[in-house]
């Protein structure tokens, strides 16, 4: 079977958050998969997942976490950050991932660097 659009898993505890990014993400022809929470997300499975979007600040799981648990089982899958907060203050938590984006972030800047971590996937890099 050969899949012909890639998989977005996005994580917030923000619905409204989750509702938006899905839209952008499905308007740019990705298939976008909202996930309240990080188990909600490990519950489902990340095997078909071409790319991970996850907020810092959650309760339970916070996308630090959330982020070395995946890398353990898909070190080739590229996580996104997004907060609202400052936590990359501290920036060697910020080591292994695509990219970081700050509340309210840019669209097309995300839609970019999405595109450029498949690329980067698709050609071993």
């Amino acid at each position: 079977m050969n899949k012909t659009r890639h998989v977005v898993a996005i994580v917030d505890d923000d619905p409204r958050l989750l509702e938006s990014v899905g839209d952008l993400l499905e308007s740019a022809g990705y298939l976008a998969r909202a996930f309240p929470s990080a188990a909600s997300l490990l519950g489902s499975g990340l095997a078909d997942l071409d790319v991970l979007i996850t907020d810092i600040g959650m309760p339970a799981m916070d996308g630090f976490e959330l982020r070395d648990l995946v890398k353990k089982s898909r070190p080739e899958l590229p996580v996104f950050l997004i907060t609202g907060r400052h936590e990359i203050a501290d920036q060697g938590r910020a080591q292994g991932i695509s990219g970081f984006f700050r509340k309210p972030f840019d669209a097309q800047a995300l839609l970019a660097a999405i595109a450029d971590a498949l690329n980067k996937s698709r050609n071993g890099g």
